[in-house]
Parts: structure tokens; C-alpha cells; sequence
């Protein structure tokens, strides 16, 4: 069976004009600010950035299979984990959407479900931060949430993510969605 790395993902990546009001929550709370943009990851760990190429064909007509439809990133949830400690999360919706688009993209590449594995199955999110107990993060939640302007856009794409070493996130190739389409090696963003 092929390897996973932690250094590759299939994700949503939410458009950069609405960025900033998530980035502003990430910069005070979300220790991987800087490893990764505002996302909700589909498939990670995925397979490394040089299989990329042979997999683009089957990625490509598994999104081809879901057309493009809107997100609202409106609401704040967290997970709690054994430790006790939180992770803060926008709760993409719809999310049964994005949970079809995950089985879709898994079915290429059915070793990467790592996502999927969880009691519940896969958790559509976009983290934005991490709190050291259950108070903290509930706390922070309600002044959240209590001022949050809700962010909608269409997404229209998936995006292949890659990194080197310890450095960012950087798309590495966009997926369209509900459209046919060719694989152009040099198509990275």
C-alpha cells in the first residue's frame, strides 16, 4: 500500500478575500497559524506531493461527480479531547455535502481515511484554535460566537496541499468541481 505523509492534504481552502476575520481569531488562538491557511482538510494525511500526478485523473472525475455549492462558515463548535484539552471550529454547512465530497475523494484513495475513522465518521471543520481546558474554550466560543458575522462563498474547488520540511502549506494543484477537466502538470497555485 502506497504511504501517507503528514506533509501532503486534500482540502478545502476558503477564498482569500475572506480570510481575515478567520485569521484574526487563528492569530490569538491557533498554534498552526502559520503552517496552514484557513482550510477544512478532506483527506490527511494524504499520499506525497511526487504521486500527485498519477492521482490528478481520478481526482479529477471524482470532482467532476459534485457541483460547486455554497458554504456558511456561521458557527462555532469545539472537540474535546481525552487530555481535556479543546480545539475551536467553524462548523461548515452544509456539512452532509462536504461529507459526500470526502467519501468521493476517499474512494480514490481508499488508505487515506484517517478522517473517517473517528466514532462519529468525518467531521467537516476549519479549526481556529486550541485551549488548554473545556472553560477556556467554551469562553471563548460564547465572545465568539456572540459577534460573529457569518461567512458565505461558493466553493468551487478542492485543493492538493503540499509542504516541504517544516515550512507552510502551499496549494500545490486546484481540483475544479462539477466540471470535466484536463491535468496540466504546471496548474499548481
Amino acid at each position: 500500500m502506497p504511504g501517507k505523509t503528514h506533509h501532503a492534504a486534500v482540502a478545502v481552502v476558503t477564498p482569500e478575500e475572506v480570510w481575515e476575520p478567520i485569521q484574526a481569531i487563528r492569530r490569538r488562538h491557533d498554534r498552526q497559524v502559520v503552517r496552514w491557511m484557513p482550510h477544512i482538510n478532506l483527506l490527511y494525511p494524504f499520499r506525497p506531493r511526487e504521486e500527485f500526478p498519477a492521482l490528478m485523473p481520478a481526482l479529477l472525475t471524482a470532482c467532476a461527480s459534485v457541483a460547486p455549492f455554497p458554504i456558511a462558515l456561521s458557527e462555532f463548535r469545539y472537540f474535546r479531547r481525552g487530555s481535556g484539552r479543546c480545539t475551536l471550529w467553524l462548523a461548515p454547512e452544509p456539512a452532509e455535502v462536504l461529507r459526500r465530497l470526502q467519501v468521493v475523494l476517499q474512494a480514490v484513495c481508499p488508505d487515506c481515511d484517517d478522517l473517517s475513522r473517528f466514532p462519529t465518521g468525518f467531521t467537516p471543520h476549519l479549526s481556529v484554535g486550541q485551549f488548554p481546558s473545556l472553560r477556556d474554550c467554551e469562553q471563548v466560543r460564547e465572545q465568539l460566537q456572540a459577534n460573529w458575522q457569518p461567512i458565505i462563498f461558493t466553493l468551487t474547488d478542492v485543493v492538493l496541499l503540499a509542504r516541504e520540511s517544516e515550512g507552510p502549506f502551499r496549494i500545490a494543484q486546484r481540483i475544479p468541481l462539477g466540471e470535466p477537466a484536463t491535468f496540466s502538470p504546471s496548474g499548481g497555485g
